[in-house]
């Protein structure tokens, strides 16, 4: 009998390294042509997964779909077969005037706009991203150049209704403006639709677990593009080997946690 997992057929040894998760499974095309190397390892529904290597390092990426509950799947499957390192790779909508179409917004926490996490824990539990992959996530950022933002990030269960946008007939769900408003005066940089989720697991699960997202649609003026999903697919790579340098000089160092002292520049 096989030992796979059931929604995403991966088995124990399958993956090494953190794990990037995009939602849309044709984005593990694009991540992994950021790779010195990759290789298919499983598709099934929405789960598409490819390893490979970036910088010399071992990374995996799956594809979760669209929402929390088929990305807590991903994470909990995932976790199953030895992955301890998670960064959501996708796409949001700012509502903060600064941000702008293509730039980055690297996660620091999510409010738990969603359902799926409210299974697990009480709605008071923070989604909050580990600081080694933020710190990462940055340091990747500044090296490649891209222009990123570091902050709040609010995650929905539903890309219309539940992110103010109209629905059929110009629908709006009661007091979705006044939501929205009051996100943007607490300084909330975005929307998205997983980033709570997987930071809430990987909370309660001692896994470290992080999310940058490119900029598509600026809610502040009505603009929307496509363009620049590669910016969050190579600085996730990079983050990614960073991680796992951070790993090697930790234990060099023995020490749990990587600090400001233990200089990426020297490996």
């Amino acid at each position: 009998m096989s030992d796979d997992q059931y929604h995403i057929e991966l088995s124990d040894g399958d993956v090494d390294g953190p794990v990037l998760l995009p939602g849309d499974p044709d984005r593990i095309d694009i991540i992994a042509d950021c790779w010195d190397n990759a290789e298919p390892l499983a598709d099934h529904r929405e789960y598409r997964t490819a390893a490979g290597e970036y910088d010399g390092e071992p990374l995996a990426a799956t594809s979760t779909g669209i929402g929390s509950p088929s990305a807590a799947i991903a994470v909990e499957e995932l976790a199953r077969v030895g992955a301890e390192t998670f960064i959501r790779v996708g796409s949001c909508g700012t509502i903060q005037p600064e941000v702008e179409v293509g730039d980055l917004v690297i996660t620091t926490a999510a409010v738990r706009k969603e359902g799926t996490s409210d299974e697990y824990i009480r709605a008071d539990y923070p989604a909050s991203a580990h600081d080694e992959v933020v710190t990462a996530l940055v340091t990747a950022a500044e090296r490649l150049g891209h222009e990123y933002h570091l902050g709040v990030t609010c995650s929905t269960d539903s890309f219309y209704a539940g992110q103010a946008r109209d629905g059929v007939g110009g629908f709006r769900a009661a007091g979705a403006e006044a939501e929205l408003e009051a996100l943007r005066e607490a300084g909330v940089l975005n929307f998205e639709m997983e980033a709570s989720t997987v930071l809430t697991l990987a909370g309660l699960y001692g896994l470290r677990a992080g999310a940058v997202c490119t900029v598509y649609a600026d809610r502040t003026t009505g603009e929307f593009r496509t363009d620049g999903q590669q910016k969050a697919a190579e600085t996730a790579s990079l983050a990614a080997a960073l991680l796992s340098k951070m790993d090697r000089l930790k234990n060099a160092a023995g020490v749990d946690r990587w600090h400001a002292g233990l200089s990426l520049d020297d490996h």
